[in-house]
């Protein structure tokens, strides 16, 4: 596996485990629709959260959160549509992005609640 796909995989476990740490119930894990995957989607009580999460290794060509683009984040709100209508849901539908960054022999692990908006 390539190192980047190793990283990302690394960072999508670091997030499920803080996000059960924070007292979320993970509902899905690479959940895909259409063109679209979901990172996680988690609940925490009457909330879904829905979870893109981004690992880098540095900040130097940007922070992680700036690499979630608009047709992503299209592609999400339709997938995330679909979810909750097959699943006949009644959440409030939350969109966040945990950002990872690698520093040293840890990471930094940064959770942005409501990071973008569906249209």
């Amino acid at each position: 596996m390539a190192k980047h796909n190793e990283l990302g995989k690394k960072g999508e476990q670091l997030a499920v485990n803080f996000l059960l740490k924070n007292g979320y119930d993970i509902m899905e894990r690479n959940y895909r629709f259409d063109k679209a995957e979901v990172d996680i989607i988690a609940r925490q009580k009457d909330t879904l959260a829905i979870i893109e999460v981004k690992t880098r290794s540095t900040t130097d060509f940007g922070n992680p959160q700036d690499f979630v683009k608009p047709k992503q984040i299209q592609r999400l709100v339709k997938a995330v549509d679909e979810y909750v209508n097959t699943n006949d849901l009644d959440v409030e539908v939350r969109f966040d992005i945990i950002a990872i960054v690698k520093q040293g022999k840890g990471f930094n692990i940064e959770h942005l609640e409501d990071a973008f908006y569906h249209f």
